[in-house]
């Protein structure tokens, strides 16, 4: 089936999209949907938009979590997070990221969050086609 093919593509527009996700939830810029909660708390200008918003966010937040779960497991989120992490250790080791720079770690670390969040969402396509192993929810085939 053609519609069912994954490639480098189909891994960046899941990438895009967990980008999207969490630099809308937060970042340092100021403008997330946390930095609008947090004005209209001290405001007490909660609106059906930000309600609105809150829910569209808390799907995307649960549709990528349970999927990066339930693709990856424990042990493969703590293998990503490790793997980020050390990667991170070592720009800021080597120089190339600034360790005294919050806001550029803030980006970074948010940035490696929507990469395990994409992982997480593309892992079965992967392993897929890494080993030719299906996974059990695949249902992909269509009995006659």
């Amino acid at each position: 089936m053609a519609g069912n093919q994954f490639n480098f593509g189909s891994f960046v527009v899941r990438w895009v999209f967990a980008l999207i996700l969490v630099f809308a939830s937060f970042n340092p810029s100021g403008y997330s949907f946390f930095h609008w909660l947090k004005s209209a708390v001290e405001t007490q200008a909660f609106t059906p938009l930000m309600a609105f918003s809150a829910i569209v966010l808390l799907i995307g937040w649960i549709v990528y979590i349970r999927a990066t779960i339930t693709s990856l497991g424990f042990a493969g989120l703590v293998l990503a997070f490790a793997f980020f992490g050390t990667l991170l250790w070592m720009t800021i080791d080597w120089g190339i990221v600034p360790a005294n720079s919050i806001e550029v770690i803030s980006y970074i670390v948010l940035t490696l969050l929507s990469m395990v969040l994409a992982i997480g969402m593309s892992w079965s396509h992967i392993r897929r086609r890494m080993s030719g192993q299906v996974d059990v929810n695949d249902t992909d085939e269509h009995h006659e």
